[in-house]
């Protein structure tokens, strides 16, 4: 467990370090975050919002093809680019979420 928590850190380390990155979020299958970067009322804001809209992406996916699954999501718009790497597990289901600045590229 305890190096499980070291490769997350290691992994929120490194993805922070690149330029333009505004912050990080994980969350769980229930929109609610595990581990973010951001201030609260900006990480519950992320969370509400991407989660809503990585289960209707999901739907629509499966919807085309019930034999596809949603592997990443990006969204990007003139202030940001939010990327979405969900993790549909049986058991569990997770999403890492980065936010970045675009024009920082």
């Amino acid at each position: 467990m305890g190096t499980e928590i070291a490769a997350v850190e290691e992994t929120f380390k490194r993805l922070q370090s690149h330029k333009g990155v505004l912050g990080v979020l994980v969350l769980n299958a229930d929109g609610i975050s595990i581990r973010s970067t951001f201030d609260n009322d900006t990480t519950v804001q992320y969370a509400a919002l991407v989660s809503q809209f990585t289960v209707k992406a999901r739907g629509a996916v499966r919807q085309l093809d019930p034999d596809n699954e949603l592997r990443f999501l990006r969204i990007r718009s003139k202030k940001h680019e939010i990327m979405i790497a969900p993790e549909f597990e049986k058991s569990r289901e997770y999403y890492l979420v980065v936010v970045q600045d675009p024009a920082a590229e």
